[in-house]
């Protein structure tokens, strides 16, 4: 007798795959396109006196996901713990702008043009 190659199909492998595929579909991020991307950051940014550090820290990793720069908006909390400047101290020194953190402590420097 000849034998076509193929062999049946075992019923547990076949249902060890349909979970696998099952699981990844589940678990696997959506991906958004570049324009809903920075939809997405800018309407973010327009309530941010309400978010924790940890939201403010995604947004940032999406932005950089997406290669979106997020200009003013990353002058709105601080860089080193991603805390939203409340009221901060700030200081003007010979055309550069210094804002102290309140939670951290952590000084940002920019330049005024």
């Amino acid at each position: 007798m000849v034998s076509s190659g193929r062999q049946a199909a075992n019923p547990s492998s076949c249902l060890t795959y349909f979970f696998i595929v099952l699981i990844l579909k589940l678990f696997m991020k959506k991906k958004f396109s570049k324009t809903e991307a920075k939809e997405k950051i800018d309407s973010f940014f327009k309530d941010i006196n309400e978010k924790t550090p940890s939201e403010i820290k995604k947004i940032k990793k999406l932005a950089m996901q997406y290669n979106i720069p997020l200009k003013e908006k990353r002058k709105l909390f601080c860089k080193k713990c991603c805390s939203v400047y409340k009221s901060p101290q700030i200081r003007i020194k010979n055309k550069i702008k210094i804002v102290k953190c309140n939670s951290c402590g952590e000084f940002n420097r920019t330049k005024l043009s």
